[in-house]
């Protein structure tokens, strides 16, 4: 279906992997598109419950394509912006799947690459694996992955990491909000299949309104408005199927039914 992925689905988990292993799952616009179309997929396949991003091969992504970056540097200023934009668009996709997301980094991640474990809801890193926000090397910024990656680590790390462009290491990558966990390389499998588990017996519908609500709420001040936004949420989602469910399996001391689905 895809030139430059690949999608690999075991029961209610897909993994969309990169696969430009020569190149190092380097951006270009097709796998950017490619990229954009897979996660519109796969978040509207009610069979899919949590999405793995992963790259083939000894990195993760090793951000833009030096090819394209070359092209990129004789074209209009129309003609990048254009890029710009489909490269934002993709890293927004794949940010605000309804579904929970997690980014399998076994090596570099570097550019937009580290955007992409951002992105993600999860990231899991090897003890191999290499973050950068190298940009300013190349004459330019992190901008579009920039919203991700400060959200990530903060605008304390931020200002250290987007000029310096140093490379950060799996632990440092843990010490500063990036990764979730690191993992020794044969168990970083079994690490992320541990999080699948925990996020599974979750209602679908809870999980969706969960990442819209710390969308909402994160850097917010404490107001009136937010108040009343907070408690209608809270109160819309009392009154849906998926509630009523959660509420009267606890009671019953049975699986709800989506957890049931899950033992399939």
């Amino acid at each position: 279906m895809y030139a430059t992925l690949e999608i690999e689905s075991v029961g209610l988990v897909a993994t969309l992997w990169m696969n430009r292993p020569e190149l190092h799952n380097a951006f270009n616009p097709q796998l950017i598109a490619e990229l954009t179309d897979a996660c519109r997929m796969l978040d509207a396949d009610a069979n899919v419950r949590v999405v793995v991003l992963a790259g083939r091969g000894k990195s993760f992504s090793a951000g833009a394509d030096l090819n394209w970056m070359k092209a990129a540097g004789q074209a209009s200023v129309e003609d990048n912006l254009e890029d710009a934009r489909r490269l934002a668009a993709m890293l927004r996709t794949l940010a605000e799947l309804r579904k929970p997301t997690i980014a399998r980094v076994q090596g570099a991640a570097l550019g937009g690459g580290m955007g992409l474990a951002a992105a993600c809801d999860l990231c899991v890193a090897s003890t191999r694996a290499v973050f950068a926000t190298s940009e300013v090397r190349f004459g330019i910024t992190p901008a579009t992955i920039s919203p991700y990656v400060i959200r990530a680590i903060g605008q304390r790390q931020a200002y250290r990491y987007f000029q310096t462009a140093e490379r950060i290491n799996a632990q440092r990558a843990w010490e500063i909000g990036l990764a979730h966990e690191v993992a020794a390389p044969e168990e970083l499998d079994a690490r992320i299949q541990q999080l699948i588990e925990a996020l599974l017996p979750g209602g679908p519908q809870a999980q969706a309104e969960a990442k819209a609500l710390i969308r909402a709420v994160a850097g917010e001040p404490m107001s009136d408005a937010l108040m009343e936004d907070t408690a209608r949420r809270i109160a819309t989602l009392r009154a849906t199927p998926e509630a009523r469910e959660g509420l009267a399996a606890f009671l019953e001391k049975r699986a709800a039914a989506w957890i049931a689905v899950t033992e399939r």
